[in-house]
């Protein structure tokens, strides 16, 4: 494969509802995650060690923080044709509608794939964690002749609704689609050669597509979104083959989700490791000093650079880049996003950025830049599981709170 011969779309998302209030100031892929990390930073760093060059992120909503991000950190320079370029929605003479969905987004952006002139295009969600050499997706494409590829996972029985299930022939090609199939419908969808444990094969809503037939299907099929419309009709019609994926994977649009895949991050034999010397993930450069440890006990902790944390016991925990937390805080289960800066001045009677003294923090999303004051308890005491106030809010029983927020002294949740 040469480098030229494939372009990436990454879909930079919706709202990102079922992150709020984490997407409240950002897009989904803007999230930080791992502790120095965003999220987008998944599928770029895939698609740099894949050696594929030329890249666009679609992106629509609370764009900025993505974008500046984006321009900061990957630059390929004067002398390379690579690029990560941004296509926002915008209205125009011709279109007055913002992106209707993942289909809609890249129909609208056809001007930008002809201006490319791929053989291949591959189309990336902005919202998942795995690591994976794109080449090889590659090659089973051209293998097969196909039309379009899907990657797809095997995945349990207990798995398979919470997933769109494909079913394939013997030789991979794709035969059927169902959307989050009931109980009912299972045993009709087992495809050949899989492991009893694992008989179904779950979408990961990666698409590889020889870009003539891309442009055919858009054409020909007006519908919003690949994987309810365009990928079941597609089926019928054309040579759609399956590419199995072995390796860690997992959908991080959600709180739930999110929190659990970033704690298990901190475990002492991680599933899944940001660091691979063959394949690393970047981001941006901050040139931040390392971090300071006073008297203090982790246990099970990933912490970022620049962080000053003082006599206190944290375990099973994120803790992001610039975080400053005060003497005899107890911190468990959480994930703490960091801050953007540090402060230079302090006002009186408002908390500082980061987490005071003696607070307790437990099952918790603490985003950027919030200011966690003394004595604080965050422990969901009522067992909420899901609740809104103007200062916090809780998702699936895990309390989060939002970016810039502000907890005044002996706050208790």
């Amino acid at each position: 494969m040469k480098s030229d011969e494939i372009l990436a779309l990454i879909l930079g998302g919706g709202k990102g509802s079922r992150m709020y209030p984490l997407t409240k100031y950002r897009s989904k892929p803007a999230v930080p995650i791992a502790g120095k990390f965003r999220i987008i930073d998944i599928p770029i760093s895939n698609c740099i060690n894949s050696d594929i060059h030329k890249m666009y992120v679609l992106t629509q909503f609370n764009t900025h923080s993505l974008h500046r991000h984006i321009y900061d950190t990957y630059r390929f320079g004067t002398f390379s044709p690579g690029f990560v370029d941004i296509l926002s929605a915008q209205q125009t003479l011709d279109n007055m509608d913002w992106y209707q969905g993942t289909a809609d987004a890249v129909r609208q952006n056809i001007w930008a794939i002809e201006n490319i002139k791929p053989r291949y295009t591959l189309i990336l969600s902005g919202d998942h964690l795995y690591r994976m050499d794109y080449r090889k997706f590659l090659r089973t494409h051209i293998a097969n002749k196909a039309d379009i590829t899907i990657s797809v996972k095997p995945v349990s029985a207990a798995e398979a609704p919470g997933f769109g299930i494909l079913q394939t022939d013997k030789n991979g090609r794709i035969q059927r689609f169902i959307e989050k199939p009931t109980a009912d419908l299972l045993p009709t969808l087992c495809s050949p050669g899989l492991p009893e444990a694992t008989p179904y094969l779950a979408s990961m809503g990666i698409y590889m597509f020889s870009t003539n037939v891309l442009y055919q299907v858009l054409a020909e099929n007006l519908s919003d979104d690949f994987g309810r419309h365009i990928i079941p009709t597609a089926i019928r019609e054309l040579h759609v083959y399956a590419h199995n994926f072995h390796g860690y994977w997992k959908d991080i649009g959600t709180i739930g989700s999110f929190f659990e895949s970033n704690l298990e991050l901190a475990s002492i034999h991680p599933p899944f490791t940001f660091y691979d010397q063959n394949a690393p993930f970047y981001t941006r450069p901050r040139f931040l000093p390392g971090a300071r440890f006073e008297d203090c006990c982790l246990m099970n902790t990933l912490v970022g650079d620049g962080c000053y944390i003082r006599k206190s016991t944290i375990t099973r925990a994120v803790i992001g880049i610039r975080t400053l937390i005060g003497a005899g805080s107890r911190i468990e289960r959480a994930v703490v996003l960091g801050a953007d800066f540090y402060e230079a001045k302090f006002s009186r009677g408002v908390p500082a950025i980061g987490i005071g003294r003696n607070c307790v923090i437990q099952n918790a999303i603490i985003d950027k830049n919030a200011r966690i004051g003394n004595n604080v308890h965050i422990v969901n005491r009522v067992g909420r599981m899901e609740f809104e106030d103007e200062n916090y809010s809780i998702r699936d029983g895990i309390v989060v709170v939002p970016k810039n927020a502000i907890l005044p002294n002996g706050t208790e949740i």
